[in-house]
């Protein structure tokens, strides 16, 4: 499945503008072939928007679900998209994956919150893996930080995940994640992860771009740079499977050996 990566921040504190720059990277992913295109983290509404987090945060079936599905279903791509979810009072930071034919299909939230920023915006979710199938692939959700805890990878390996799409908001000086710990994280747990990042300075934070979709081999099948960029790449399912087959390290876990780690 051709995989179209969304590096961009679009226009923090826009709902209204942000659809607008979706639509267009959901256009161009369309005639490039892409059955999936992807944004970042909170993007939306923008990351560093302080209170008006709260004030944006919509339903997973809101307004903007609507917008998107209308979108998704006139350019015939699915989308996964990070944006605030309200559900009654509280507010999760979370990313929401929607069909070619509008269908939401899941509905991520953030499990492991960073900084003092997250955490007094946010409450954390609870659900580590959520997944649907697309396009003959098995696809799962997580956020930018919660890649970084290998347990939330290997459960998501477990669970028959092939494509791990994670928007994220990367920021200065961490991008040796972008351009280490994601390749690893394919390769180890043999899959393909697609980590879509924001770019420029927003309020405190630069973030880094360096988006990237990486294979069970970690190669790195495409990478952006540091600015706005739409990348494309392909999630070969034969590939897949034939890495599978021959990395043995699923196949060689001894669980009764790591009690331990919980």
């Amino acid at each position: 499945m051709r995989t179209a990566l969304l590096q961009s921040s679009g226009r923090p504190g826009s709902v209204v503008e942000n659809l607008k720059v979706l639509d267009e990277a959901a256009g161009r992913a369309a005639a490039a072939g892409a059955g999936l295109v992807a944004a970042p983290e909170m993007f939306l509404t923008g990351y560093a928007i302080g209170d008006d987090i709260a004030r944006l945060a919509e339903p997973a079936d809101g307004d903007s679900a609507d917008a998107i599905a209308e979108i998704a279903t006139r350019h015939g791509v699915a989308v996964v998209y990070g944006y605030p979810e309200r559900e009654g009072e509280t507010v999760y930071n979370s990313a929401q994956l929607i069909s070619a034919d509008g269908t939401r299909l899941a509905n991520y939230r953030k499990t492991h919150l960073f900084g003092c920023f997250e955490r007094d915006h946010f409450t954390p979710g609870e659900q580590p893996v959520v997944q649907a199938d697309l396009n003959g692939l098995r696809v799962g959700l997580m956020i930018c930080y919660d890649v970084e805890f290998p347990e939330n990878v290997r459960a998501h390996a477990l669970a028959g995940t092939d494509l791990l799409v994670v928007p994220t908001a990367q920021m200065h000086p961490f991008q040796f994640v972008a351009e280490s710990v994601v390749p690893v994280r394919a390769f180890e747990n043999q899959m393909y992860v697609a980590y879509v990042n924001r770019v420029g300075q927003e309020g405190e934070f630069e973030f880094v771009g360096l988006s990237t979709l990486a294979g069970p081999d970690a190669i790195a099948r495409t990478r952006a740079g540091r600015g706005e960029e739409l990348v494309l790449a392909d999630a070969d399912p034969d590939f897949l499977a034939a890495s599978r087959e021959a990395n043995p390290y699923l196949k060689d876990r001894r669980p009764g050996l790591y009690g331990s780690l919980v």
